[in-house]
């Protein structure tokens, strides 16, 4: 088996416990969750809930790009709301953010998310090898 590679970028926010932004293993990576963290200032980015995914995915784009592919690659998604209710803004802004095909998804309803967030998203995404 291939040795993991440990992504960093100093383009998302760093990680706020013990994990790495993401993993890479052969030709997939593996995305920690992002929450909407300015990475400059490591703080909540003000607004709704449309603001708060479009840093979200900005994050996932900065660490996709730290370990040479794009988000254009991503496989498998996974979604984190507080509000189910954001499930439409959510979608919107990522079928303007990935292109068709798109990838498998899950949704899941929380009750809290890390810095107050009220969205955070992982993902699996493909690499050449």
């Amino acid at each position: 088996m291939p040795e993991s590679q440990v992504i960093q970028t100093d383009k998302a926010p760093s990680a706020i416990g013990p994990y790495s932004q993401a993993v890479r293993q052969g030709s997939l990576v593996f995305l920690s969750g992002q929450v909407p963290l300015d990475p400059a200032s490591m703080r909540l980015v003000g607004g709704g809930i449309a603001e708060q995914t479009e840093q979200v995915f900005d994050n996932l784009a900065a660490v996709a790009q730290a370990a040479g592919t794009s988000l254009d690659q991503t496989l498998r998604m996974t979604i984190y709301l507080t509000d189910l209710g954001n499930f439409k803004a959510v979608n919107e802004i990522m079928a303007r953010r990935l292109a068709a095909p798109y990838p498998a998804r899950v949704t899941i309803g929380v009750a809290a998310l890390p810095a107050n967030a009220m969205v955070e998203i992982d993902a699996i995404l493909a690499a050449d090898s």
